[in-house]
């Protein structure tokens, strides 16, 4: 005699007690477990108690919870009263009709992806990452988006730096706003991204929008791959061009083991990312960080620019030392060199405002326009190159 189908329940309310009874009367299935929350119910399901869960909506079903339930092989099947559109985004079928064939049916096929929004946009991403050791990320990405802006794209600049968010500072914006981590745990749950992208997004100048980082380090698990992957698209749709501000690598660049990880938002906005600017600083110590972080880059080979170049660390020809050391040890076959510029660098900081307001002159923000030019171009290139189809 086949043994019933063990199901996992985790609904809220009155009707629980119906869908239990419902569940068991049928004598192919068995509840196995009524979960009073939704983080029992992924226990539940990790611990291989059950084959399916059925859920209701709860305050703290997202999509991570959902990618847990079915990382462990269960399925998923929804209960609602009326309509359940974050059941739906969240790619849980509410049952309609029998529960019990719908709960027969989550085991017979896969629960589909949530919804994504419904359009990706056109825009082009371009990911500012590098080098720990502060070797100027966050001055080259905010300053990169605002040349953007300035050559008359529409431009949103996204602090995703979970270790140490400075967008808000080097702008002079209140670093108490919600920024990334409402977003991206509201997207998680389903909300809809592209209405919470208008409720966040900043103006700081014209055409130059942005979404400010964590207000504390220590709430880095609230920008999960999940909740990024469907702000993606939103973005994309809300401008020309997207720069996001990424942290250096806190594990490697590279993989993806199981469970949250601190450098989750980094691996996935260097995934996304039609084009990656590269950042490392000048001196010796920065370049052999950058020689490593470039060798564990997976992907198209990104755009390398070395900070900070003066001839007090690199010698007479500091451009041409660091671009021969880069090539021999990194195969980098092209540098974009950004001066050493104290005086320019302190006049925005001080003031919180870009390198083009503070200083237009400088040679470092004029060294960054130019990058941005090429950048750019690069990027659209990519995100209009046709999609490689492998076996």
């Amino acid at each position: 005699m086949t043994a019933p189908l063990g199901v996992v329940v985790a609904v809220r309310g009155d009707g629980e007690a119906a869908v239990v009874a419902e569940i068991d009367a049928h004598p192919g299935l068995a509840v196995v477990r009524r979960c009073a929350d939704l983080a029992e119910a992924v226990a539940v399901a990790r611990a291989g108690l059950g084959s399916v869960v059925v859920l209701s909506e709860q305050p703290h079903l997202d999509a991570d919870a959902v990618a847990a339930i079915r990382a462990a092989g269960a399925g998923l099947v929804g209960v609602a009263d009326g309509a359940a559109p974050r059941l739906e985004a969240l790619g849980i079928p509410p049952a309609r009709g029998s529960l019990a064939d719908a709960v027969l049916a989550a085991v017979a096929r896969p629960a589909p992806d949530f919804a994504p929004p419904p359009e990706r946009g056109g825009g082009a991403v371009i990911a500012v990452w590098g080098t720990g050791g502060a070797p100027g990320r966050t001055t080259v990405a905010v300053n990169l988006a605002a040349e953007a802006a300035l050559a008359g794209h529409r431009t949103v600049l996204v602090d995703l730096d979970t270790a140490g968010a400075s967008v808000a500072t080097a702008l002079g914006l209140a670093d108490e706003a919600p920024g990334i981590a409402a977003v991206a745990r509201a997207a998680a749950r389903g909300e809809d991204a592209a209405s919470l992208l208008e409720r966040h997004l900043l103006d700081v100048a014209s055409r130059l929008r942005v979404v400010t980082g964590l207000t504390r380090a220590a709430r880095w698990p609230e920008v999960t791959a999940p909740g990024l992957e469907r702000l993606w698209p939103a973005l994309r749709a809300a401008a020309e061009v997207v720069v996001l501000d990424l942290a250096a690598p806190a594990e490697a660049a590279v993989g993806h083991g199981a469970g949250p990880r601190r450098d989750g938002a980094t691996l996935a906005g260097l995934a996304e990312a039609d084009v990656v600017v590269a950042v490392g600083g000048a001196e010796p110590h920065q370049l052999v960080r950058l020689v490593h972080a470039l060798l564990d880059l997976e992907g198209p080979p990104p755009v390398v620019a070395v900070n900070r170049i003066r001839a007090s660390v690199a010698g007479t020809r500091p451009e041409d030392a660091i671009a021969a050391a880069l090539g021999r040890h990194a195969g980098v076959t092209e540098v974009w060199p950004l001066p050493w510029d104290l005086r320019a660098c302190d006049a925005a900081a001080r003031d919180g405002r870009t390198l083009a307001e503070a200083a237009p002159r400088s040679p470092l923000r004029r060294a960054i326009a130019s990058m941005a030019d090429v950048v750019i171009a690069a990027a659209r290139a990519a995100r209009d190159a046709p999609a490689t189809v492998t076996d």
